[in-house]
């Protein structure tokens, strides 16, 4: 394991660049090993799996979990049953459950279907234990009781900026930060050095690079937003870009109109950008308009970095890829901010193994668990500074730079921002523009004014 940087390295920054680099994907080694003690729910149905009559001691480790060990239930968002983001949560099951003797019975559904179910599954029959995200959407429902505080267990290794990020509305902890990824344009070196291209500084060099592109033959920017939220980091960027950070946050509060002239000035850059795009997107999803970057098919991806440590074909050949930060677009505020999602853990307000649940909580939030993932493959950007460091690629330590050396950090439109607004009215509002850019008005209009009936 490389020595990790002292705490006050970490804690000098909002988010720390403590990451690790996602390995060779191991599969076919988890579908021939399988998972002990994990029960895996039907995809697409959201529903706990927890047990009534868990033990209450914690952390036994006698009989591995058969005779004295406890059962904790635990609902996962990649509900596939493979792929990497998938498979290295399975590696962290195996590992916690030969470390502490209690099983996990794990309940996993696709992503799309997790977000759109939870607040029914959140009230109704959680898990012990489930992903969430750090941020607003985490604070909405620890603010409802329906997350339990943790701050008794919350890693004091952890920065300040992890910390804030997993606070509560009360400074209670209710979130356990496992890793977070940033949002950037990526590219294939091969590719650029065989047209002679660079990264460009300006929205201009961003728009002749894209000309020259498709004088190429080559689309310039993969895009998507079949599943609705993609086209939210184009938002998230070109409105920070544009109008700066502050803006952007006091807008995800409704401290600022979302027909104001500032926003109709995002979307009118945005449609002036749509050429450069790839057409149709609502037709495609992101891990299809992937394929079209890996193949190179399309010359950029502005996407968060899990489009490339999730991809199994771009892993293959990571060593091809890299990343600058989206080019600026206003030098009085310059290219300082970045979306860069925090995912981790939380516990159900009234977990079913209380006990259970806290002890493996304790343990995601560990260096154990971050080490446990890269040596089986799947190092990330770890929250936890004392994780394995030792397997980062290049284009992970750029991203960890990026991320390290910004001025302001953005979790992303869906969870800075009331849920409920960004899935009713967000997803459908950037749909239309993308269908009809054209009609910017009357789109805006629509939005503020369901914005002041949520807010």
């Amino acid at each position: 394991m490389s020595k990790p940087r002292s705490e006050a390295q970490y804690l000098a920054r909002m988010i720390p660049p403590s990451v690790a680099a996602t390995g060779v994907p191991r599969r076919s080694f988890l579908r021939g090993a399988g998972m002990v003690g994990a029960g895996l729910a039907a995809p697409g149905l959201l529903a706990a799996c927890g047990s009534d009559d868990a033990e209450s001691d914690s952390g036994a480790t006698s009989d591995a979990g058969a005779a004295g060990g406890q059962e904790i239930s635990f609902g996962l968002n990649e509900g596939d049953g493979s792929g990497p983001a998938y498979d290295r949560r399975a590696v962290a099951i195996e590992a916690y459950e030969a470390a502490t003797g209690n099983t996990i019975k794990l309940n996993a559904v696709d992503h799309n279907t997790f977000q759109e179910q939870f607040n029914n599954y959140i009230q109704s029959n959680p898990d012990d234990v489930f992903t969430w995200f750090a941020g607003y959407r985490m604070q909405q429902f620890a603010a409802d009781g329906l997350f339990r505080d943790i701050s008794d267990i919350f890693p004091s290794e952890m920065s300040d900026g992890f910390k804030a990020a997993s606070t509560g509305a009360d400074d209670k902890q209710y979130f356990i930060p496992e890793q977070n990824y940033p949002w950037a344009v990526y590219y294939r070196k091969s590719l650029w050095d065989e047209n002679g291209w660079t990264p460009p500084e300006t929205l201009d060099e961003l728009k002749a690079l894209g000309a020259e592109m498709q004088s190429a033959g080559i689309v310039p920017m993969a895009f998507s937003d079949k599943d609705g939220w993609p086209a939210m980091g184009t938002f998230d960027i070109l409105n920070m870009r544009i109008n700066g950070y502050d803006f952007h946050m006091a807008l995800m509060r409704h401290e600022e109109a979302w027909d104001s002239d500032e926003v109709k000035a995002v979307f009118a850059t945005w449609a002036d950008l749509l050429p450069l795009m790839q057409p149709d997107p609502l037709g495609r999803t992101w891990q299809e308009a992937a394929t079209a970057f890996q193949k190179q098919e399309t010359g950029m991806y502005y996407f968060g970095q899990f489009a490339i440590t999730d991809t199994p074909a771009i892993f293959d050949e990571v060593d091809d890829y890299a990343l600058f930060a989206f080019p600026e677009v206003d030098s009085a505020i310059g290219k300082g901010s970045v979306d860069a999602p925090i995912d981790g853990y939380c516990m159900a307000a009234n977990p079913k193994n209380e006990e259970g649940a806290l002890d493996f909580l304790t343990w995601l939030g560990s260096a154990d668990n971050g080490t446990a993932q890269a040596d089986g493959g799947f190092p990330q950007l770890w929250a936890n500074p004392g994780a394995d460091t030792s397997q980062l690629t290049e284009v992970q330590l750029a991203g960890s730079e990026l991320i390290s050396s910004a001025d302001s950090i953005a979790q992303f439109l869906d969870r800075d921002t009331d849920s409920g607004f960004a899935s009713t009215v967000v997803i459908p509002s950037l749909q239309s523009f993308l269908q009809n850019p054209g009609d910017v008005d009357s789109i805006l209009a629509d939005m503020e004014s369901q914005a002041q009936t949520i807010f």
